[in-house]
């Protein structure tokens, strides 16, 4: 057999050869480059050829990899021999190719000459009759290498059987085993990672996989089974606060210029995180927190995602991602967590401990990680590395996530069904488990970031040292200005217009004469130019980035256009295929709505007579510098803090209501909601049974929206905040007969906007689906049930008893 498959490589290399050689001469009137092209065919070919047989033929022997090619199979020395002259002769072919490529202007005869001359020195005479009757004789040799293929396959067979170890056992209890045994026989060289777990074609590896790796077949009696011994979790251990940034700085690393932005960036904040860390423990009092092992996983500054934000930072490109992940990183750090960071794929694959391969096998041992924080980049990343994995271990996963996720869009199959379908979201997370950079979308969870804070001599020279007939323009690159010479000329009239534009060597044209133009600026110069002017105005691009906080906290009034109507991704190109129906107001809703007239003022910029009256009364006013709390270092760790501590998406939640509900309810009507005096808002019943829950029961506001009122809205005009963590308290018929709905029926439907009361038809729907609780979302046919709750002074992602 050994002899004939010999003759069989060698007649396959030889065609290959020949197939290169013949097609050049048939072709030297057609281009040069045609030809060489066919070369590099008949090159391919030669190396396919070499591998795949080589791997098919390979002799099994513990420990090989599947595409192992072993010498003795090919006959010795006198193969490689063969093979080495045939490598001599295709490079004396390429070398003589390239000397033909040279010669653009010269005649076909001449390079018939050169091309025969190569021939002849590599062409021992009647090469061309032999390669003729090897071709003739190919498909009866194919035919007599398929057959030592089913020899081979038959032998492995019957050695495996003599064991009488690795029948395919028929287990009722493991009906896919024999499917995927057959699988695992056509299948196993298509991912490494089989062969990493010991698979080598044979059917006893296939059952020891099966049974020991995956899950699909029975475990086997002759197998010794304490190999695998149950790995308890690591002991708990206690967060202790950390003030020392040195050993973050060198896990962040260098090499990239976003990564120097991020260690510039923790460097000089690193005083105020240390302060707010003792604040924030004496806050808490000492008590006791949990130390979690905390990947970090930054996927959009991966080379693998095509980082396109690192060699723009010195470009005037945008900051505003690198400024949350710096502030992360150090939050993590200082409230003492083991933290880990990876900027690249190698990383992520060694800190995962995930076998090599295409993500086809499963992890065996438990996750090394509590907690992991990554983007939409880093979650793809992860798909392709874990595979099958992901879906037991992404409870663990957080997604820092800009301008947020809604569950419509999160639940995979939800959203492909009614048309919510696209490139982000879809993941079938929870709607908490995504991270925002605002507290716009209460689905999520809000993360975001922090600002620079100021000492009291600070704020005291601010006020003395503004000039109030002084602006400073947000938008660093010169398209942001296109358009905008309108109320400029306005803005010019009463004030001196400052911009940070960047630019290489001419000043851009976009940018008006009349404005005095810094170019790009390092982070403390444009801190001291923003302590200077009266007023930051905005273009009304880019949307909800971190500069009109900084503004604001240095003194300035930010001046912003209201949009009419709202973009979205129904109307408008930037959100469009981001997975969220949310409407902006404005180019910084949060500044409009949660921090307000004087410091924040929203106006329609077409409207010229209104646009000039406003710069009129910010000459006259005076603000002082302005941070909310919860963009303050303190306000981003106890934040950050809670979520750590108490939000848990992988302990299974307890059955609502529970079975036994009908003796859960106590007092005189059957409901654990009481209706708040002088108002149509439920709370829960002090004398019902208490159940856990974070953020507590205690703090659950029940409000019943108008019909085409989205629950976020129907909290807010509350004065409360949307929590979707509580929606499967109020997602009980009793919640609409304490609200004096009348139902006629109630039914349970997928839908994410129920739980709902539709007046019309009098029917109350309650919601299947836990993924598809939504405070987002309306409709003119529902009144929606809205789990509303308080929230603390300058922190509305903490209710008041959440700490």
């Amino acid at each position: 057999d050994h002899n004939l498959l010999k003759e069989t490589i060698t007649a396959y290399i030889a065609l290959s050869l020949a197939f290169g050689l013949m097609s050049q001469i048939a072709l030297l009137s057609v281009s040069l480059s045609c030809r060489i092209f066919v070369v590099g065919i008949g090159f391919f070919s030669l190396c396919f050829l070499m591998t795949s047989l080589g791997g098919q033929f390979s002799a099994k022997r513990p420990g090989d990899s599947p595409f192992t090619m072993r010498a003795e199979v090919l006959g010795g020395q006198e193969s490689r021999g063969v093979l080495r002259k045939i490598c001599d002769m295709l490079e004396v072919i390429m070398k003589r190719m390239d000397v033909l490529s040279k010669l653009g202007n010269t005649t076909d005869t001449h390079r018939l000459d050169e091309l025969s001359s190569a021939l002849d020195r590599i062409q021992p005479i009647g090469l061309v009759e032999r390669i003729q009757a090897i071709a003739q004789n190919m498909s009866d040799m194919a035919v007599r290498v398929e057959q030592i293929l089913q020899r081979s396959m038959a032998y492995n067979r019957v050695r495996d059987g003599a064991f009488g170890q690795c029948e395919i056992p028929k287990d009722p209890r493991y009906p896919d085993c024999p499917s995927k045994m057959d699988w695992m026989r056509a299948r196993w060289t298509s991912d490494p990672c089989y062969a990493f777990y010991g698979v080598d074609g044979s059917d006893c590896s296939f059952l020891i996989y099966l049974s020991e790796v995956e899950w699909f077949c029975p475990p086997l009696a002759w197998r010794n089974q304490t190999t695998t011994p149950t790995l308890k979790p690591p002991p708990k251990r206690q967060a202790v606060f950390q003030s020392d940034i040195g050993a973050l700085m060198e896990q962040v690393g260098t090499g990239k210029e976003s990564l120097s932005f991020m260690k510039r960036r923790i460097r000089r904040l690193a005083a105020q995180w240390a302060s707010a860390a003792r604040r924030l423990d004496d806050k808490l009092r000492n008590h006791w927190r949990e130390q979690k092992r905390i990947l970090v996983h930054v996927g959009f500054l991966t080379e693998e995602s095509g980082d396109v934000f690192s060699p723009k930072v010195l470009k005037g490109g945008p900051l505003g991602e690198m400024v949350q992940w710096a502030d992360i990183l150090t939050a993590l750090h200082v409230l003492g967590h083991n933290l880990k960071i990876s900027f690249s794929l190698k990383e992520l694959h060694g800190f995962l401990g995930v076998p090599p391969g295409r993500g086809s096998c499963p992890l065996t041992g438990p996750l090394p990680f509590d907690l992991i924080y990554t983007d939409y980049h880093g979650l793809q990343q992860m798909k392709q590395l874990m595979g099958l994995s992901l879906r037991k271990h992404k409870c663990h996963i957080r997604v820092i996530d800009t301008f947020g996720t809604e569950p419509a869009y999160n639940h995979e199959e939800y959203a492909t069904l009614h048309g919510y379908r696209t490139n982000w979201g879809y993941w079938n997370l929870h709607g908490q488990q995504y991270m925002t950079m605002f507290p716009h979308t209460p689905d999520n969870s809000f993360m975001g970031f922090v600002a620079e804070e100021l000492n009291e001599t600070e704020r005291l020279n601010i006020q003395k040292n503004k000039v109030k007939n002084m602006a400073v323009v947000y938008g660093k690159e010169a398209n942001m200005w296109k358009g905008k010479e309108k109320f400029l000329a306005i803005l010019h009239r009463h004030m001196e217009i400052h911009g940070t534009v960047y630019y290489e060597a001419q000043r851009p044209p976009e940018v008006p004469a009349f404005v005095k133009n810094h170019g790009l600026l390092p982070q403390q110069e444009l801190q001291q130019l923003l302590r200077k002017a009266k007023l930051f105005i905005g273009f009304g691009f880019p949307y909800e980035g971190p500069a009109p906080l900084e503004a604001i906290a240095n003194g300035c009034i930010f001046l912003q256009p209201k949009f009419n109507p709202p973009h979205s991704s129904l109307n408008h190109e930037f959100f469009r295929g981001k997975p969220t129906s949310r409407e902006v107001s404005s180019q910084h809703p949060y500044a409009e709505q949660y921090i307000g007239r004087p410091h924040v003022i929203t106006i329609d910029f077409n409207n010229s007579e209104e646009f000039d009256a406003t710069i009129r009364e910010i000459m006259r006013i005076n603000v002082e510098p302005f941070l909310p709390y919860e963009y303050t270092c303190e306000g981003m760790l106890e934040r950050l803090h809670a979520y750590v501590q108490n939000q848990d998406f992988c302990s299974p939640e307890a059955p609502f209501p529970p079975v036994n509900s009908s003796q859960t309810w106590l007092g005189s009507a059957p409901s654990p909601f009481n209706l708040l005096p002088n108002s149509r808002i439920l709370t829960w019943a002090s004398n019902a049974s208490s159940f856990s829950s974070w953020p507590p029961l205690t703090a659950l506001r029940v409000v019943a929206s108008l019909e085409s009122e989205s629950c976020v809205k129907a909290c807010q005009t509350a004065g409360l905040i949307c929590e979707p963590a509580l929606y499967r308290f109020i997602n009980i018929r009793e919640t609409f007969s304490a609200l004096d709905f009348q139902c006629e029926g109630v039914e349970s439907e997928k839908n994410h906007l129920f739980p709902a009361f539709s007046a019309e038809h009098a029917e109350c729907s309650l919601q299947q689906d836990p993924l598809l609780f939504s405070c987002a979302g309306s409709s003119a046919k529902y009144r929606r049930l809205c789990p509303c709750r308080d929230f603390r002074n300058g922190q509305v992602a903490l209710c008041k008893d959440c700490l």
